[in-house]
C-alpha cells in the first residue's frame, strides 16, 4: 500500500494513502492523533473525505456526474425516475420484472393513515412547506414502528419503500393545505410524477388529466436531484442515520438540511432575483454589471457551484427540458428570455469565465417549475423528493460497510480556567 509521510518535528508519520475506482487519492488520517495527539482543522470539509462510497462519482473539473457508474445523460434520457432510484439503492439497473415489482410495492404504500392527515390542521396555512415536509417526514415513525429496526433487512426495506411512495403525497398535502383545498388521495394508476401532479393541482369537483410532456419533464428532474454524493444534506443524513437513527429521522433530518437557502433553497433564490431584476425594468447586462461591482452586495444566483469548476452536465439537461415545457405550455416569459440573456452574457464575460462560474442545477429547474404551476415555496420540495433515493441509498451503504457514530473534533478557542465570582460582585 502507498503511504504518506508526515514530517512532524525529528519524528516521521507514514500515512496510508486510498486509491478510488477513479483514481482519486486520500490520506487516511484515521491513526493521526492516536500517534501523534494531533488532529486537522478542516472548515466546512472541503478536503475531507468523510466515508468511501460506490454510489455516485463527480469529476467538477470536467462536468461528469454518474450514478453508480452510468452517466446522469444516459440515464435522464433512457431511464424513469423509480428505475434511477432501484439504481441507487440496489446498485444495479433492473430487470422488467424487478422494475414492475418495485413500482407495484411503492404504489400500495401511496396513502397516508387518515389520522396522519389531521396532522396538517395544526399547522398554520402560513407555514413553510418544508417544515411542514420535514415534521411529518418524522412522524411517520410513530405510525409505522413495525420498520424502524435499523439491524432488520425488511423492516429498512418497507420503510424504503413507505418513503418512495409517501414523501410526494406529504408534500402535495402540505400544498392543499396551504391553500385550503381538499386533499387528493393518490391515483395508483399513474406514475409517479404523473401521480404528484394530479394530487398537487387536482379538485374533486372537476377531471384533471396530467399531461404527459409536462410528468416527464418532471420526472427528469427528480432523476437529476437524485444524489450528488456527500453534499449538506446527504452527510447529514449519514451523521444523523450514524447514531442509529431510525430512516424516517435521518430522512426528516436531510429536508432540514437541504432547506437552506444555500442548499436546496438555490433554486428559489434564482427565480426571486429573476424577479427582482424584471421589477426593476433593468436588463440582464445592467444587473450582471451590479454583481461584478463587489460594493453592492449583489450575487449571481444559479452561477458557480462548489464541486464543479466546469459546467454542470445537469444544467445542459434542464436547459432542454425547460424548452421543452414552455414549447409545450406556449409559454414565453420576461423571466426566461432574462435568464437566457444572463447564461448568453457571463459565458462570454471574462469575469464570469476566469472565476469559472457556469449555469448550474438551480438555474432553469425554478423557471420550469413556476411554468409548471408549482408555487415558489414548493420549489425546495421537489427538490426533496428528487433527493430521497441518494439520502436513502447512502444511509443503507453506511450501515452495510459498518459504521462509527460521527463525532468531529474541534480546535477549543474560548476562555482557559476561571473562578465563578459571586453574582453580586460581578460588573
Amino acid at each position: 500500500m502507498s503511504k504518506a509521510t508526515l514530517k512532524l518535528d525529528d519524528k516521521d508519520i507514514e500515512l496510508p494513502l486510498i486509491t478510488g475506482s477513479e483514481g482519486e487519492q486520500a490520506i487516511d488520517i484515521a491513526q493521526l492523533r492516536g500517534q501523534t495527539g494531533l488532529i486537522t482543522l478542516d472548515q466546512g470539509f472541503v478536503n475531507t473525505g468523510s466515508c468511501q462510497s460506490a454510489i455516485t462519482f463527480i469529476d467538477g473539473e470536467n462536468g461528469i456526474l454518474r450514478y453508480r457508474g452510468y452517466p446522469i445523460e444516459a440515464l435522464a434520457e433512457r431511464s424513469s425516475f423509480l428505475e434511477v432510484a432501484y439504481l441507487l439503492i440496489h446498485g444495479e439497473l433492473p430487470t422488467q420484472s424487478q422494475l414492475d415489482e418495485f413500482k407495484h410495492s411503492i404504489t400500495r404504500h401511496t396513502m397516508l393513515h387518515e389520522d396522519f392527515r389531521k396532522f396538517y390542521g395544526g399547522f398554520p396555512k402560513s407555514a413553510h412547506p418544508m417544515a411542514v415536509v420535514a415534521a411529518t417526514t418524522a412522524a411517520l415513525s410513530t405510525f409505522y414502528p413495525d420498520s424502524l429496526d435499523t439491524d432488520d433487512p425488511l423492516e429498512v426495506e418497507i420503510c424504503t419503500k413507505r418513503l418512495l411512495a409517501k414523501l410526494p403525497t406529504i408534500a402535495a398535502y402540505a400544498h392543499k393545505h396551504s391553500i385550503g383545498q381538499p386533499f387528493m388521495y393518490p391515483d395508483n394508476r399513474l406514475g409517479y410524477a404523473a401521480n404528484f401532479l394530479r394530487m398537487m393541482f387536482a379538485t374533486p369537483c372537476e377531471d384533471y388529466v396530467v399531461d404527459e410532456v409536462i410528468a416527464k419533464a418532471l420526472d427528469v428532474l427528480l432523476i437529476l436531484h437524485a444524489d450528488h454524493e456527500q453534499n449538506c444534506s446527504t452527510s447529514t443524513v449519514r451523521v444523523v442515520g450514524s447514531s442509529q437513527a431510525n430512516l424516517f429521522a435521518s430522512i426528516s433530518a436531510g429536508v432540514s438540511a437541504l432547506w437552506g437557502p444555500l442548499h436546496g433553497g438555490a433554486n428559489q433564490a434564482v427565480i426571486e432575483m429573476l424577479q427582482h431584476i424584471e421589477k426593476e425594468g433593468i436588463s440582464g447586462r445592467e444587473y450582471l454589471d451590479k454583481v461584478k461591482d463587489k460594493k453592492s452586495g449583489i450575487r449571481l444566483m444559479g452561477f458557480g457551484h462548489r464541486v464543479y469548476k466546469n459546467f454542470d452536465p445537469r444544467a445542459k439537461l434542464i436547459k432542454k427540458t425547460c424548452s421543452d415545457v414552455l414549447a409545450r405550455l406556449h409559454e414565453q416569459t420576461r423571466l426566461l428570455d432574462l435568464a437566457m440573456e444572463i447564461e448568453d452574457i457571463a459565458l462570454r464575460d471574462e469575469y464570469f469565465v476566469e472565476r469559472k462560474l457556469y449555469p448550474n442545477v438551480d438555474f432553469y429547474s425554478g423557471i420550469i417549475y413556476r411554468a409548471i404551476g408549482i408555487p415558489t415555496e414548493m420549489f425546495t420540495v421537489l427538490f426533496a423528493i428528487g433527493r430521497l433515493p441518494g439520502w436513502i441509498a447512502h444511509w443503507m451503504e453506511m450501515h452495510q460497510q459498518g459504521f462509527r457514530i460521527s463525532r468531529p473534533r474541534q480546535i477549543y478557542t474560548g476562555a482557559t480556567e476561571r473562578d465563578i465570582t459571586p453574582i453580586g460582585q460581578r460588573g
